[in-house]
């Protein structure tokens, strides 16, 4: 297969970048998922993969790989974590840096829909193909991390917005209920919201 020659021409190590786009969608938060083409296995969902180009940046190669899997190209990539266990991949030693979004699904038509191409419910994903359950554990506790320390959210929401918008996005992202005042208070401590 051209995969399994193309980590045997690279000195036995090859690169690849994975994406793991998160979406804010009807108060859930969701991931974008595609159908594993190859065959050993078959049937299972995968993050949107691929190798990189041996005159590619590593930055250029989550952007190319956005555009071809999902014809997205105005998302902001955040390289989150390399994985590179030596047996992660059937072909061969892979060594892959993941890629991280949080999109609006709302405002982001996906104008490709190859292999089933389609939004997940996070509380629904169990059992990806390759390590990619792990890639997409360390990513979502990444965005859970972020989240508690920064603000961020706010351009997944209406230009005005409730409070409890705002909170029904920290919940769907942070996986628990929180108490309305708490929180309330929380952000108008932050000066981030005007009342």
């Amino acid at each position: 297969c051209r995969l399994q020659t193309e980590v045997q021409n690279s000195n036995g190590i090859a690169l690849s970048v994975d994406c793991v786009i998160f979406g804010f969608d009807e108060n859930k938060l969701k991931v974008l998922l595609i159908r594993s083409d190859l065959k050993k296995f078959q049937g299972k969902w995968s993050l949107l993969g691929d190798l990189v180009k041996p005159n590619e940046d590593l930055d250029a190669a989550a952007y190319r790989i956005l555009k071809q899997r999902t014809g997205l190209s105005d998302v902001y990539l955040e390289q989150i974590h390399t994985f590179g266990a030596v047996s992660r991949h059937p072909a061969g030693r892979v060594v892959t840096v993941a890629y991280c979004s949080l999109i609006n699904v709302q405002h982001h038509r996906l104008k490709i829909l190859d292999n089933e191409l389609h939004w997940h419910d996070v509380q629904n994903i169990t059992e990806l193909a390759f390590d990619h359950q792990q890639i997409f554990s360390t990513c979502y506790q990444h965005l859970q991390k972020r989240i508690q320390e920064h603000p961020l959210g706010f351009n997944l929401l209406p230009k005005k917005f409730s409070l409890r918008d705002l909170q029904n996005l920290y919940e769907a992202i942070l996986d628990t209920k929180m108490d309305r005042r708490n929180f309330r208070k929380k952000f108008f401590t932050m000066d981030f919201l005007i009342d």
